[in-house]
């Protein structure tokens, strides 16, 4: 396996830690033609080499990825990256304080929905405060 490969599987553990199975193998495995190629990339770049660096931990880049995706308005991504945001070691306590701290800078509506989305993830988890 040459190192474009390692990187690859990097990924998809990294993938499979944040997720569970649903959202990395069956994510890749069950991908149409169509959407395969975005699969890979997403496995090797995104999570196999910048959720790799040294630079930050896992936590915190759960934590900044909240914080963008509310400022995006990404509803959908939010309640994916709560769930990887738990695995991560980030309390709900800290995703509400997160998503307050957004209010000021990214708008009371995009706060809104970035709460309500993460509530929605945090109950779907069994987590609460």
């Amino acid at each position: 396996m040459g190192d474009f490969d390692d990187v690859r599987e990097r990924g998809l553990a990294v993938r499979r830690e944040m997720f569970g199975p649903p959202g990395s193998d069956d994510a890749v495995r069950n991908a149409s033609n169509f959407a395969a190629p975005f699969h890979e990339i997403l496995s090797r770049y995104c999570f196999g080499e910048f959720w790799m660096r040294d630079g930050l931990g896992r936590r915190d880049r759960s934590m900044l990825t909240l914080a963008m995706l509310i400022a995006l308005n990404r509803e959908q991504e939010i309640k994916i990256h709560v769930r990887g945001a738990l695995a991560n070691g980030v309390k709900p306590s800290e995703i509400q304080e997160l998503i307050l701290h957004a209010i000021p800078y990214c708008g009371i509506p995009a706060a809104l929905g970035g709460m309500r989305a993460a509530e929605e993830a945090l109950a779907a988890a069994g987590e609460s405060l």
